[in-house]
């Protein structure tokens, strides 16, 4: 009987207190095809500051990365969006209600970062809490040779600025194609955000992207 309450404590304490594996989403293959004229998504293309609590699919979650910054040149590692002499510098998170998330383009999958909800954390406004999807801009200076503790100037994210609101405008764009709606915030709480993320001093938070079905 001894015995058999030792097997039981060592069974509750491997159950309880040994970290589970972070739970990667293998993402479906985008959906490449169909949509709206460009034309007509040009001209529907707006901000929007109300959203659903709705979740979205992991389609949809695979076709708004995929249009934001996947592979569209596998084969010689070109993107969606064009980067600035080709550093690909720009690393796409994405706030989840189930957790904090990496974007791999190469594998077309998310990589879980944290099992916490942080999206409150991407932004000064109210819906940023609730609204479904939160994307963060991070330039990862270090393929720009600077190292930890390096300072990081203004000039030296110049093009990162620009890389980034490339890969917004596709998400806006594909938002106006599939009935979602989206806005691009540049007030983010960095100072917490980042150690929320886990960020090194050499990854910089640029810009914060909401997505999510339009409020009532």
């Amino acid at each position: 009987m001894k015995k058999i309450n030792t097997i039981l404590t060592c069974l509750l304490f491997t159950v309880f207190f040994i970290p589970l594996k972070a739970q990667d989403i293998t993402l479906p293959a985008p959906d490449k095809k169909g949509g709206k004229p460009l034309m007509q998504v040009l001209n529907e293309r707006k901000s929007a500051r109300s959203y659903s609590q709705e979740n979205l699919s992991q389609q949809q979650i695979s076709d708004i990365l995929w249009a934001a910054w996947g592979y569209n040149r596998p084969e010689q590692k070109m993107r969606t969006a064009p980067s600035a002499m080709n550093l690909q510098e720009i690393d796409v998170y994405v706030a989840l209600s189930s957790g904090l998330y990496l974007y791999e383009a190469s594998a077309h999958k998310l990589i879980q970062i944290s099992n916490k909800d942080i999206r409150g954390l991407t932004g000064s406004q109210d819906f940023v809490a609730t609204a479904p999807l939160n994307l963060i801009y991070v330039a990862d200076m270090a393929k720009l040779s600077r190292r930890e503790g390096d300072t990081i100037k203004d000039a030296d994210l110049l093009w990162s600025y620009a890389n980034t609101g490339f890969i917004s405008q596709n998400v806006y764009l594909y938002c106006a194609s599939a009935g979602l709606v989206s806005v691009v915030r540049g007030l983010v709480p960095k100072e917490k955000l980042a150690p929320a993320m886990g960020l090194r001093s050499n990854q910089v938070i640029i810009l914060s992207q909401t997505v999510g079905y339009p409020g009532k």
